[in-house]
């Protein structure tokens, strides 16, 4: 059996190499929202022939038209996200693209105001507090021992940083917009690292039963030496699957795709590596 928590502590030097970049640029840089919080409309437009993101975006921008996005949506169909236009604007710049780029089908027209942007960022903000707290209270009835729920939140938390930090350097650096699809991928990594982490903390739980006595980091070790292949395959069939979506599956959902691939990587990582020594730290500071 392998002496994981004799490392526990480059764990979690790992863990802060990690998170403090992230955190850095969140303090610095902050996030990058799409119109889904700030408001703004998307019109999504279907062409004759391709054309290129760059030159269309710059036709708009001629327009004194402020451009958040243009992503494909399909063959010669685009999807441009941008702030509030009134209709004089949206005829205008319609009439200019097709002198651009030939006769132009609008597809779809929407506008979301200021105030349901708002709505929408305190809701978000309040659904994953209430997830965490959720999550904390469950696994402590269910294990019968705070300690439990309050680590097994922590190594959420610790997921929750890592993907908003990359997602806030992606933001910076290549322009990486946080909409209502990253909302979703938080929450769906949130449940991901939770079930392996309940995995874990079950087979020290059993342990604890059947080896009273024992040395706690050694029922740590033994759980995760039961349980780390099956982690492992778990999660590398989602992580093929991802990397497939990120390479094959289009700019629509290409953010999504690598927010879930982050989240996935991260909460296969903390399950082991960092639920399970917070835990073993929690235990021994008690135990002195």
């Amino acid at each position: 059996m392998i002496n994981f928590m004799k490392y526990k502590w480059i764990y979690f030097l790992i863990s802060s190499a990690v998170i403090v970049p992230g955190l850095i640029s969140l303090f610095v840089f902050g996030l990058k929202p799409s119109i889904d919080f700030t408001g703004g409309s998307r019109w999504e437009l279907g062409f004759e022939k391709d054309v290129k993101v760059e030159e269309l975006g710059k036709i708009i921008n001629e327009e004194e038209v402020e451009v958040s996005s243009i992503v494909t949506t399909g063959a010669k169909r685009y999807l441009i996200k941008m702030k509030f236009i009134e209709e004089k604007q949206r005829v205008a710049l319609k009439e200019r693209i097709e002198k651009n780029f030939g006769k132009v089908e609008e597809l779809r027209f929407e506008t979301i105001g200021p105030v349901l942007g708002r709505e929408l960022l305190v809701k978000t903000v309040t659904a994953l507090v209430l997830a965490a707290l959720l999550i904390l209270a469950y696994i402590a009835w269910q294990f019968k021992n705070w300690s439990f729920g309050i680590s097994a939140t922590l190594a959420t938390i610790h997921d929750s940083l890592v993907i908003l930090g990359s997602f806030s350097l992606l933001g910076r650096f290549f322009g990486f917009e946080v909409d209502v699809l990253f909302v979703t991928a938080l929450l769906t990594i949130l449940s991901f690292s939770v079930h392996d982490t309940i995995v874990v903390y079950d087979r020290i739980r059993e342990s604890l039963k059947r080896f009273p006595g024992t040395p706690f980091e050694t029922l740590v070790n033994k759980a995760i030496s039961e349980t780390l292949v099956r982690s492992l395959n778990n999660s590398l069939t989602v992580i093929f699957m991802l990397i497939s979506l990120v390479v094959l599956g289009g700019d629509t959902i290409r953010q999504f795709a690598i927010a879930l691939l982050i989240g996935t990587v991260s909460g296969t990582y903390s399950s082991i590596f960092t639920a399970a020594p917070i835990l073993a730290v929690w235990k021994n500071r008690l135990k002195k």
